[in-house]
């Protein structure tokens, strides 16, 4: 081994082992040899394998060999040096080559100083970590700190992707049919000049990087180009490597397997990389795979989000989400009637969100500078309801100690939102129907109508028309407010809407309450939100996500944070027992619409009559004879 043994002027000595391709010399607290009062970079010794040159790094820089000036010169063993101004006192330097008394004692310190620059440059790296903004600039970062620490010409990053979409067949390679090709790409190709190698990308795929992520062991070749096994290699071939190493980044915690590989290669020295600098490069590489490996995690999760916000977007409709077919109805229909100053009923279940419905049209309505006013039928007193609605005057009734303007006087010039309209009691509909019809209200107490302008939206989860048949709701009210119908599915049926709903509400409620923690939902907890039946539609999904957020241990979501058990869950029927229950429901709507007219509804569907007589003899229990006829 050789040695440069620094001779100070107070007489200590120092000595530093020469192993690398490039020892440098110079003032900068980076280089290998520190001396003061010279430039940064002064000198630097090459080594090719078989020679020590030392060159002058600076113009300026005088250095003698043995008494003689020199520019560049060879060194042999003993060889004296000095670099740098000769007074007062210069700095010399002696080259030593095999120096046995202390070769031992100099290895330790080369093994030991390896593993300490290998600490500090994964301590830089992670401070990059922490820093970058982007998973490339990351890896770039990682790229550069290798080719310092080995000190070679060039260097590259490879991570192993699944390619989900590709399957081997049955014993391709020993892998089962079910596992998914793992493809070798470079993320990063990299000079000692931190330059990308674009033209190298395409030359990397080889035995050495194969070997190594397969097999999940480091493989070093210190002479590439006379090796039986490697010398054929493509990447040796094409880019001249001398030398190479190449170690594999372990996936830390979990399932193990390799992520990817770390290459490094040298053009110019044999040798350069030994067992030593092999090692050196597993300990920066077992750490750096960590580091990675949460890269990768904190990227996935980034485009997954990313992804979210972009299905997020194109299922936005104002303030309401929703991308099924369904809901695509509802939203043009809501262009079209929008700007139509009429009356328009929006039914659906309760929690299907009637309300934003109500919102939307008045937004995109001429009136939506004026005032949205919204009163929920239902949830008012009767006796209390009238003055709610029209006001009252001072001294009208118990309790009224001073004149108020009801709702539809607040709602002037803009939209009142009846919520639960069949809540309403028949003796107030009545006088609804007349503040309609004529435009005017009067306060409870007064004698005395007031003009008003306003639109009208109702919303119920009743079905009004089994009510108008029934005299609990008035028929001139409901052709009155139904001039146009809205109707909302419910949330079991609007496929993968529940799960862009989920994700958003969720990231809403994490951020309201500052959980941090929460990522999104484990896929079981996932597929009890799909196969959940949501009786109560998005107000149900709401609370459960409000509770969930507030008790769930974990980053992520599970069914028992969102209280659903196994046995909540609908079971996915056969195809044909779904056919069947489809079936018996259309003509069980068909029916109705013919008033339960059986002959009518079978030439209505196109089917022979008996085939109605089966069906409610299924069904109803209904015995009725195939030839009973019936009048149309």
């Amino acid at each position: 081994m050789a040695t440069l043994v620094l001779m100070r002027s107070d007489g200590s000595e120092a000595k530093t082992p020469v192993f690398k391709s490039l020892t440098t010399i110079g003032s900068d607290p980076e280089s290998d040899v520190v001396i003061e009062g010279i430039a940064a970079t002064a000198a630097h010794i090459a080594w090719d394998g078989s020679s020590f040159t030392i060159t002058s790094s600076d113009k300026r820089a005088e250095i003698l060999v043995s008494g003689r000036s020199v520019r560049k010169q060879i060194l042999v063993d003993g060889e004296d040096i000095v670099i740098g101004p000769q007074d007062p006192k210069p700095t010399r330097l002696r080259f030593l080559i095999d120096d046995k008394a202390s070769q031992r004692n100099l290895l330790a310190d080369a093994d030991a100083a390896a593993e300490l620059a290998a600490f500090r440059r994964l301590v830089d790296f992670s401070k990059k970590l922490s820093g970058a903004r982007e998973f490339q600039s990351l890896l770039e970062a990682l790229m550069d700190e290798v080719i310092a620490l080995t000190r070679a010409d060039k260097g590259f990053l490879v991570l192993v992707d699944d390619d989900d979409d590709e399957r081997t067949a049955p014993g391709a390679a020993g892998r089962p049919k079910s596992e998914p090709r793992r493809t070798a790409r470079v993320r990063v190709a990299r000079n000692l000049r931190g330059e990308n190698l674009d033209e190298a990308v395409a030359q990397l795929s080889d035995s050495i990087l194969k070997r190594v992520i397969e097999s999940g062991k480091p493989v070093v070749v210190s002479d590439a180009l006379t090796s039986t096994e490697f010398n054929s290699s493509l990447s040796v071939v094409s880019l001249r490597l001398t030398s190479v190493m190449c170690v594999p980044l372990v996936r830390v915690g979990g399932s193990e397997g390799v992520i990817g590989a770390i290459y490094v290669g040298n053009n110019a020295v044999k040798a350069l990389f030994d067992e030593r600098a092999l090692e050196v490069l597993s300990l920066f590489a077992s750490q750096a795979a960590l580091l990675v490996q949460n890269a990768l995690h904190i990227d996935a999760l980034k485009l997954e989000t990313t992804s979210l916000k972009g299905e997020l977007e194109k299922s936005r409709y104002g303030e309401i989400i929703g991308a099924c077919d369904g809901m695509r109805e509802v939203f043009k229909k809501i262009d079209k009637v929008a700007r139509a100053d009429i009356s328009v009923l929006i039914t659906g279940e309760t929690g299907t969100g009637k309300e934003l419905i109500a919102r939307e049209l008045h937004k995109r309505s001429g009136r939506s500078k004026g005032p949205l006013v919204v009163i929920n039928c239902g949830a008012i007193p009767e006796h209390l309801l009238e003055s709610e609605l029209f006001g009252h005057v001072k001294g009208a009734f118990t309790g009224a100690v001073a004149t108020r303007a009801g709702k539809f006087q607040a709602a002037h010039g803009g939209t009142l939102f009846l919520d639960e309209i069949g809540e309403m009691p028949l003796h107030l509909q009545v006088k609804i129907l007349r503040a309609l019809q004529e435009r005017q209200v009067t306060k409870v107490g007064d004698t005395r109508s007031e003009n008003v302008d306003i639109r009208v939206v109702t919303a119920t989860h009743r079905r009004l028309e089994q009510m108008v048949k029934e005299n609990t709701f008035r028929e001139d009210l409901y052709y009155r407010l139904n001039v146009v119908q809205i109707h909302l599915p419910p949330l079991r049926d609007r496929g993968e809407d529940v799960v862009v709903i989920a994700n958003f509400l969720l990231q809403k409620y994490a951020i309201e309450h500052g959980i941090k923690k929460l990522k999104g939902f484990t896929p079981k907890a996932m597929t009890a939100v799909r196969r959940y039946p949501w009786p109560g539609n998005v107000r149900q999904l709401e609370n459960r996500l409000k509770r969930a957020v507030v008790l769930a241990e974990g980053t992520q979501v599970s069914p028992e944070d969102l209280d659903i058990q196994s046995d909540d869950l609908e079971d996915i029927l056969p195809l044909q027992d779904a056919l069947d229950r489809y079936r018996r429901r259309y003509i069980d709507e068909a029916l109705e619409r013919n008033a339960n007219n059986r002959t009518k509804t079978a030439r209505e569907l196109g089917v022979d009559p008996r085939t109605i007589f089966r069906h409610l003899e299924q069904t109803r229990g209904e015995a009725i004879p195939p030839d009973e006829g019936e009048g149309t």
